[in-house]
């Protein structure tokens, strides 16, 4: 008997909850899908909607990564179509390195579909650029140390002395050491932002001063799936904002454009 027709496993990103910030090729890969293995902690069940009726929806949120792979492979050999589906994009605090790893000792193809993270549908949402000219021109995405380390190098008040635009995923729950952390290079009364379940029906976008913050995520219950935003971006009412790009200047020459 000849063996299945087997497919590479696809790892995509779900986006940040709303189902239609979904790239259109995660959706097609959803769409012809016999297996979606999703992390259904993070993964609204919205963005499911792609798939359909009747494929096998397993909710990788009480599975370790032994019975993940187990799953994988378990359907690679019968020839069916695998999602690995994660929220944002997955390569950002996704775990996938681990399960590629595994999947290369198994000689399981895989290919990577890149997702939209909640970093940039909470631009979206407040109506920002991260990269103002002369105001900031990096973005650091970052998270703190807690049961997952970070390297020393990369502690918050190091990266915050840059005083850039910053977003800080997955540490809501350590708030009282963010502020204090952020505090000694931002200041206390830098405007900072906490986005909260974005593009979700659930979505809340809080501004505080960074005094007010722990106040605030308290009085709102927020403790999970919320970034920390803060940066010089956030301050959009001071004048030193007011610098633009020379992209559009009409005094600015370029490849495709003559000044004047």
């Amino acid at each position: 008997m000849d063996s299945p027709k087997r497919y590479a496993v696809i790892f995509a990103g779900a986006g940040p909850g709303d189902p239609e910030l979904i790239t259109v090729k995660a959706q097609k890969a959803l769409a012809n899908a016999e297996v979606v293995i999703y992390a259904g902690s993070l993964v609204p069940e919205a963005v499911l909607q792609w798939t359909r009726s009747g494929i096998a929806l397993i909710n990788s949120a009480p599975l370790h990564l032994t019975e993940i792979i187990h799953a994988i492979e378990h359907a690679y050999h019968l020839g069916q179509r695998v999602v690995r589906l994660h929220t944002g994009d997955p390569s950002l605090y996704g775990a996938i390195f681990e399960q590629m790893m595994e999947l290369n000792q198994r000689d399981i193809p895989y290919k990577i579909i890149p997702g939209v993270t909640a970093a940039f549908a909470a631009a979206a949402a407040m109506g920002i650029e991260y990269t103002r000219p002369e105001v900031s021109q990096t973005l650091i995405l970052t998270r703190m140390a807690g049961r997952t380390p970070v390297p020393e190098t990369e502690s918050l008040p190091s990266l915050a002395r840059h005083k850039t635009s910053m977003v800080i995923y997955l540490s809501i729950k350590l708030i009282d050491e963010v502020v204090a952390d952020l505090a000694q290079s931002y200041g206390e009364e830098a405007i900072c932002a906490i986005a909260y379940r974005v593009s979700q029906p659930e979505e809340k976008i809080i501004f505080s001063k960074l005094k007010h913050l722990q106040e605030t995520v308290a009085k709102e219950r927020i403790t999970k799936q919320a970034l920390i935003i803060v940066g010089p971006v956030l301050e959009a009412s001071k004048p030193e904002l007011a610098p633009k790009s020379k992209l559009y200047d009409k005094n600015f020459t370029h490849q495709y454009r003559s000044a004047g």
